[in-house]
């Protein structure tokens, strides 16, 4: 798998550093609060997985499954829910949980129907962002990393659902998704 990687953009130490101060902020900012973690599936998992172990409150998590890809690399512009939450979520404080915020649509999306379901308040975290792609203002309460308008993959980030695994993020050689979408 780490042949199809053309370069490492983040390594896993700068991740976990980055993880852990995220985590830090999150608990100062809801200390004494209720606080419901939300994680969107699929990419989100691994990042969640090791924010709420940086979280230092007690805190519930959900999750939901949201897509606007579909199996390509660029956004359709169409959102769908294809998992919803679990728990009642009016009166709560949800802290959304992405992986990468490009487009902004997903986001945009998703903070109204929580919004219009009776959250309390809802705040956004995300270990990475792509300001350049940017379709929709999204108010990022909690962002990891700015990066390019590049593709990337690991730490939860796939293409075709392969390389979720990596422990680090980075840039796929394009010709791994150039000859992929040509078949």
């Amino acid at each position: 798998m780490i042949h199809d990687v053309e370069e490492i953009l983040i390594s896993k130490k700068e991740i976990q550093a980055k993880v852990k101060s995220l985590g830090e902020a999150i608990s100062r900012d809801y200390k004494g609060q209720d606080l419901l973690v939300v994680g969107i599936l699929k990419g989100a998992s691994v990042f969640m997985a090791d924010l709420i172990q940086a979280i230092d409150l007690p805190l519930e998590i959900d999750f939901m499954a949201v897509s606007s890809y579909g199996m390509g690399t660029q956004s359709t512009g169409e959102v769908r829910i294809i998992k919803d939450i679990d728990k009642t979520i009016v009166g709560r404080n949800l802290l959304i949980v992405e992986d990468i915020v490009d487009t902004g649509l997903t986001l945009s999306y998703l903070n109204q129907v929580l919004k219009s379901r009776g959250a309390k308040d809802v705040k956004i975290c995300t270990l990475l962002t792509k300001p350049d792609r940017r379709q929709r203002h999204v108010d990022l309460d909690y962002c990891g990393f700015e990066i390019e308008d590049k593709f990337i993959v690991g730490y939860g980030i796939d293409y075709a659902e392969k390389y979720r695994n990596l422990p680090f993020i980075g840039y796929l050689k394009a010709e791994i998704y150039e000859n992929t979408q040509e078949s």
